[in-house]
């Protein structure tokens, strides 16, 4: 049980990690502090984990880390509609 908490948490933890600096990017309207290759990068990782995830039959994985592919979407989205800004 104290494993299944343990992994609920970090799931929890590193799901809404990016969170604020999407935050950021929306509020200062600028992406010129963002790596477009660390967002990439961390993408392909998160998808990688979902589809281990699937393969695995793992709900706490699937969701994690499709929620956060979700951000990291969205702050790719965000970079390249503030990068110039």
């Amino acid at each position: 049980m104290i494993w299944l908490i343990v992994g609920i948490s970090a799931a929890v933890l590193t799901t809404f990690s990016f969170i604020p600096q999407v935050t950021k990017i929306i509020k200062t309207r600028s992406a010129s502090d963002i790596s477009l290759t660390t967002l990439l990068q961390l993408s392909c990782g998160v998808f990688l984990w979902a589809l281990y995830g699937l393969h695995i039959k793992d709900v706490i994985i699937i969701i994690a880390n499709s929620v956060m592919l979700a951000t990291l979407i969205t702050a790719i989205f965000l970079y390249f509609k503030y990068r110039h800004k």
